[in-house]
């Protein structure tokens, strides 16, 4: 992990061409500085990578204990689990996970992470690796152990644990057309905010294209993926083609609605029609009917994240892999 100059309030200040009590105190959103000086200010802030340090009065610019962890949601479970195995991965260090939900918004995924490096953590933890570019130059000028974690498709900043999103896709058709499967429909939700389930889409729809197939019909909306919402895409998607002998769903919340769909409309899953989630989540082996579904290492990319932070705070990191790959098991539900 490559040592870089921090930005200082002093640069920023220089930048825009306020001093630095103006500069403060625009950041701070005092009262007695002009609008057309508070715009430029946050602007340089913004272009040069500047996040401030909240501890600096009192650590004199040491990092603190805690490790921040930025995630798209707290609604699915899935992130629960990571959270849950990077503390497993801290337990006993002395160091302290504190958290921010960024709901799938680039803008706010800035705000948070720019929150956090301003409270001089020892190392960040973030889902994903389609941050923008804003996000994308924090974390670069960071100067701590930062680790993106679930993706593996794309440029990590440094470190990075997961999977490929894309190759985790396309393993799932893949084992879905060994079924002899053929006509498939594809529900889906919130894919131009959740850029995981879009590489996946991505992954499969290759594989078809590769086996000289393509999705027969789709549905994607907007938002958040819901149980009721998979019942809804399951029913629209059966109305087109009602001749669908597979539906691969962006997770197994809707792979759950389509499930419900199916015994209320009488058809027989699997074996007329397989329905295929992702995330391999608990309560898909308690449905009344069989689900495909990836099962993905959540607790184990967690505590792999931890240990890398843990590693720089200790030793600087110089063993340390910068990169820890995982593959999710895919089980077909039959």
């Amino acid at each position: 992990m490559d040592e870089k100059s921090r930005i200082t309030l002093a640069e920023v200040a220089m930048a825009a061409g306020v001093s630095k009590m103006t500069a403060s105190r625009a950041l701070r959103g005092a009262g007695d500085v002009s609008t057309r000086n508070v715009e430029k200010v946050h602007q340089a802030a913004r272009e040069m990578g500047y996040v401030g340090n909240h501890l600096a009065s009192s650590l004199s610019g040491q990092r603190s204990s805690l490790i921040g962890v930025v995630v798209p949601s707290m609604a699915n479970v899935v992130f629960a689990e990571v959270l849950a195995g990077i503390a497993e991965g801290i337990e006993g260090s002395g160091m302290q996970p504190v958290f921010g939900v960024t709901d799938y918004n680039l803008e706010k995924e800035y705000e948070v992470i720019r929150n956090m490096l301003s409270w001089n953590p020892a190392g960040l933890i973030v889902t994903g690796l389609d941050q923008s570019d804003d996000a994308r130059r924090l974390l670069e000028k960071a100067n701590i152990p930062v680790v993106q974690i679930m993706d593996l498709d794309g440029a990590p900043v440094d470190a990075c644990v997961g999977f490929s999103q894309r190759a985790a896709g396309a393993a799932m058709a893949e084992a879905l057309l060994g079924l002899g499967r053929k006509r498939f429909g594809y529900a889906g939700c919130g894919l131009e905010m959740d850029f995981r389930a879009k590489k996946r889409f991505e992954g499969f729809s290759e594989a078809l294209s590769r086996a000289g197939l393509a999705f027969a019909a789709s549905r994607i909306s907007e938002g958040f993926s819901t149980v009721k919402g998979g019942r809804e895409l399951t029913l629209q998607l059966l109305e087109a083609r009602p001749d669908l002998d597979c539906i691969c769903y962006s997770n197994d919340d809707l792979a759950a609605g389509g499930a419900f769909h199916c015994i209320s409309a009488g058809l027989s899953v699997p074996d007329k029609l397989i329905l295929a989630g992702f995330n391999g989540l608990e309560f898909v082996e308690s449905l009344p009917v069989k689900v495909a579904t990836s099962r993905t290492p959540r607790r184990e990319i967690g505590q792999a994240a931890a240990g890398i932070v843990l590693g720089s705070a200790r030793d600087g990191s110089a063993n340390t892999p910068a990169r820890i790959e995982f593959h999710p098991k895919i089980d077909l539900g039959i």
